[in-house]
Parts: structure tokens; C-alpha cells; sequence
């Protein structure tokens, strides 16, 4: 499947920054970004059809991502959107949560942007 519509959920303005660039080459795919797990939900819940394709920070204030994967899961119209988790945490307990929680895949946020884009290339494309 090509994904046209991706949706990354990060509190990190940095990190937004990184990848909204390493998709710059990707081709035709509009990239929506959400700094809140809870704004993304209630976005998600409203416009159900805006991402083919959800990108996932765990670590973020108020909601988390653990927390996310949780309540979309519970929401019929939006539940079977893929959830690709990027977080920073190389913890092995947080990486199988996530897994059970119904994430696709999980990856350790790269160090640098050729590693992050070399990531979405073989996702994206």
C-alpha cells in the first residue's frame, strides 16, 4: 500500500522538524503533525479518513503513547490505521507494550537524518 496521508505524533519540535525533512524527497505524501497523543485522538476521531499511516512518539506529557495505542484500538472508524512507534526509548518492556498494544512496527528514533530517512524509504516506498 502507498501511503498518501501520514499523521506523526511528537512532542518533540526538533524531531517534527528532522522528519517532516526526511520525507521531503519521498514523493506526493502530505504529512500531518500533532505535538499531543489527545489532540491526534480527538483530530482522528473527527476526520477519521486523514491518515493512511501514523507515526508514534511513546514519551510525551499528558497522554503517551502507550496510551494512544490503547484508545485508538478502541475506536472503530480509525482502529485499523497502522501505528509505526519512533521513540527515543530502547527499552525492551516498552517495545513488546507497544507490539501488543497493535503498533506495526517499532524503531529507535535514528541519530542522525540519513538513518531517518533511509527508515522511511524502506516504509514509504
Amino acid at each position: 500500500m502507498q501511503y498518501k496521508r501520514i499523521l506523526l505524533i511528537d512532542d518533540d519540535e526538533d524531531d517534527q522538524e528532522l522528519f517532516q525533512l526526511a520525507l521531503g524527497n519521498l514523493g506526493n505524501i502530505q504529512c500531518t503533525v500533532m505535538a499531543s497523543a489527545k489532540e491526534a485522538l480527538v483530530h482522528l476521531k473527527a476526520y477519521p479518513k486523514s491518515a493512511d499511516l501514523i507515526f508514534l512518539d511513546l514519551n510525551m506529557p499528558i497522554m503517551t503513547g502507550q496510551q494512544f495505542l490503547e484508545e485508538i484500538k478502541q475506536q472503530q472508524e480509525i482502529n485499523e490505521i497502522p501505528i509505526i512507534v519512533l521513540s527515543t526509548s530502547l527499552d525492551p518492556a516498552s517495545i513488546s507494550q507497544a507490539e501488543s498494544l497493535g503498533a506495526m512496527q517499532f524503531f529507535t528514533k535514528p541519530g542522525n537524518f540519513h538513518e531517518l530517512k533511509k527508515i522511511l524509504q524502506n516504509i514509504l516506498v
